[in-house]
């Protein structure tokens, strides 16, 4: 059984109100400094609420195709799932819940942006368990990273602001530094653990992953992990900290989306191919 039109619609736009409305939960209590009794619970209700509806949305789609479907949208929408999860599970462990009004927006729009993909999406072949899993390690991966991507982000603008001396209302509101970076590497570190699955699986598993269609791809995620393990062997064994460790994040990042959805991006949407 698929999820039809006359239900994906509706479940697409209430998924997406209430990723926004847990991320202005997020805005209320900063401009007006803690009005909400349990701002937490204000926050992480509405989102967990909104996941479920995301992930229905996703197994819809999984049902309707048979399998995964990877065009560009499905696959993003399946990403900021997974990052919405990761995010809401370390929510209800640290004090992290003030970053819903930076992952949320994107999630919503994420959700929006997939409105009418409910059919049947034409895909070159179908994929055993072994080449599903090897995907699926690296959405995780590329999830985990994108959490961190985000994270290096807020830590660079909060540290900057506490420099100054002049932290506005949203930098007062995050977490403290140290437990910023902290996560930033805690994120990292898991992130690398299954990117190097991902690529292992990708050797095993796929018949050539150096053929012509591949090799950007299989080049950019390598080049992405030496990265990111340098970073976490900098760290260890010199203390890599602040707008090292940030500069670092963001060029691994930057390598990762590149190979994840640089050329999903320029052959589905700019050259119209599936």
């Amino acid at each position: 059984m698929t999820l039809s039109d006359a239900l994906f619609t509706p479940f697409s736009f209430l998924a997406a109100a209430l990723y926004l409305a847990s991320a202005g939960m997020v805005l209320l209590s900063i401009l007006q400094l803690n009005v909400l009794a349990r701002p937490r619970l204000a926050v992480l209700t509405p989102a967990c609420i909104a996941l479920t509806l995301h992930a229905g949305l996703i197994i819809g789609q999984y049902t309707a195709n048979e399998g995964m479907a990877y065009d560009f949208f499905n696959m993003l929408s399946l990403v900021f799932l997974v990052i919405g999860a990761l995010f809401v599970s370390s929510a209800f462990n640290k004090p992290i819940e003030s970053l819903a009004i930076i992952v949320f927006p994107f999630s919503a729009a994420v959700v929006l942006s997939n409105l009418g993909n409910t059919g049947l999406i034409e895909q070159e072949q179908g994929f055993g368990w072994e080449i599903q899993s090897h995907i699926l390690l690296s959405v995780l991966a590329y999830s985990l990273l994108t959490v961190a991507a985000f994270q290096a982000v807020m830590l660079s603008f909060q540290e900057k602001q506490l420099h100054n001396r002049h932290p506005t209302h949203f930098i007062r509101s995050l977490p403290p530094l140290q437990i910023m970076e902290g996560l930033l590497f805690q994120t990292v570190g898991l992130g690398v653990f299954l990117l190097t699955f991902s690529l292992a699986t990708g050797f095993i598993f796929l018949e050539d992953i150096f053929a012509q269609h591949l090799v950007h791809k299989t080049a950019l995620s390598i080049s992405a992990w030496v990265i990111f393990s340098t970073l976490l062997w900098g760290r260890g064994h010199f203390g890599w900290r602040g707008q090292t460790a940030i500069k670092w994040t963001y060029s691994g990042y930057f390598l990762l989306l590149l190979a994840y959805f640089g050329s999903k991006f320029v052959l589905q949407l700019v050259l119209q191919q599936s």
